[in-house]
């Protein structure tokens, strides 16, 4: 595994491993349903910590897994930093996603 690929993984299991810690990580699955969204972060359909455990999460890691190409840039923590604001714990979760946004910088 390549050294990009090793912290793109270690950083993804921070996350899940912190949104776990401050409650956010969800033991159900989601309805097929709420797949269907049309707005970025999946904002019609779902919660922010739903997008960031059923799709953000799932995609990294399966780029890891197929060596594929990480995106040219990402934006997730300014988006987090709204969609959290407030939420009590989130500050590390948000540092840990601006830290994720810059291995893809």
């Amino acid at each position: 595994m390549s050294a990009d690929y090793m912290a793109v993984e270690r950083k993804i299991d921070e996350i899940e491993a912190e949104m776990r810690r401050i409650g956010m990580w969800q033991e159900e699955p989601l309805p097929p349903e709420m797949y269907n969204f049309t707005r970025a972060f999946g904002m019609d359909t779902m919660a922010g910590a739903q997008w960031l455990q059923f799709i953000l999460i799932p995609r990294v890691r399966s780029i890891i897994a197929e060596r594929g190409d990480f995106p040219n840039g990402s934006a997730v923590a300014v988006w987090a930093s709204r969609e959290f604001d407030g939420y009590p714990g989130a500050d590390d979760l948000h540092t840990l996603l601006y830290e994720v946004d810059r291995l893809f910088d």
